[in-house]
């Protein structure tokens, strides 16, 4: 049987378009699994319904995500990360959830760092480990958040910081917060419930806003273009999350309707807005998330 696609992480898309689970989940009869990779908490979009006051506040970080099990160092996915031996060795032993960092509006120079095969030392020197959360800790998430700034204290290693939370009264709050991490090259916020139990998967509790709202479709098929796109890709079918399909057609170059991301890729797109029945409306591509 041929190794599954990279991009079989996401599992209840994956199960529900009828694809395989990734080689690192299985286990083969007589063989004992070597280890269970950390899974992630995960946002769902902002609601206007929502009160900031009951959240903690966070910059959203344009970072790769990375899971420390208190031995190893993995993508979201549960691939281990090539991270140089002193990186490892300053960590702590508690479990740790946080995004590698090089600066805002720099993923592309960081994906290229943190997804080498052989880490390369001096480019490791230049970026940060931001911690925002302590997968599997038994706290609410303001009480998770007071002992990861502890720990990240105590730790007293300058690459290690622990995210900045902070409470905003009201929505106007909240959109005035979001303007200035904007307007300062940022993504958006992150807003997690400061009651919160933690739990993986994707959660009520933990929520994004950006001014333009971004998520990750799977690619399910290529639809053929018709008119002037005749002989290349009109659009990508794609799954949400949530386990919705739609047609994702626009902000794509010829050169991608000639080549377009493959069946099972990853693909992130903006929109504007939802439908009544939740589906992205003006929905447009950015790009193919990098397999991990």
């Amino acid at each position: 049987m041929s190794s599954p696609h990279p991009f079989f992480r996401h599992r209840r898309a994956l199960l529900s378009a009828g694809m395989l689970l990734p080689l690192s989940c299985w286990v083969l009869p007589g063989q004992a699994a070597t280890h269970t990779p950390l899974q992630p908490m995960l946002a769902k979009p902002w609601q206007a319904t929502l009160h900031p006051a009951d959240f903690l506040v966070s910059e959203k970080l344009d970072g790769v995500r990375a899971l420390w099990d208190g031995n190893t160092l993995r993508f979201r996915s549960g691939r281990p990360i090539a991270a140089p031996a002193w990186f490892l060795a300053g960590l702590p032993q508690a479990k740790l959830d946080g995004e590698l960092w090089l600066g805002r509006r720099s993923f592309d120079a960081l994906s290229a760092v943190v997804r080498k095969e052989l880490a390369v030392d001096g480019e490791w020197r230049s970026l940060v480990y931001w911690v925002f959360d302590l997968p599997g800790d038994a706290g609410r998430f303001a009480e998770r958040a007071l002992r990861l700034s502890e720990l990240v204290e105590a730790s007293q290693q300058p690459w290690l910081q622990a995210v900045s939370q902070t409470r905003v009264a009201d929505a106007a709050a909240l959109q005035l917060r979001l303007n200035e991490v904007v307007e300062a090259g940022g993504e958006g916020l992150v807003l997690h419930r400061a009651d919160a139990l933690w739990a993986p998967g994707r959660s009520d509790a933990l929520r994004k806003l950006k001014a333009v709202p971004d998520e990750e479709g799977l690619v399910l098929a290529h639809i053929a273009g018709r008119g002037k796109y005749q002989g290349r890709m009109g659009a990508l079918l794609l799954q949400t999350p949530e386990g919705q399909r739609f047609a994702l057609g626009s902000g794509f170059s010829d050169a991608l309707r000639a080549n377009p991301p493959p069946v099972g890729a990853l693909v992130s797109y903006r929109y504007r807005d939802r439908t009544a029945t939740g589906l992205p409306r003006f929905a447009s591509f950015l790009r193919v998330r990098q397999a991990e």
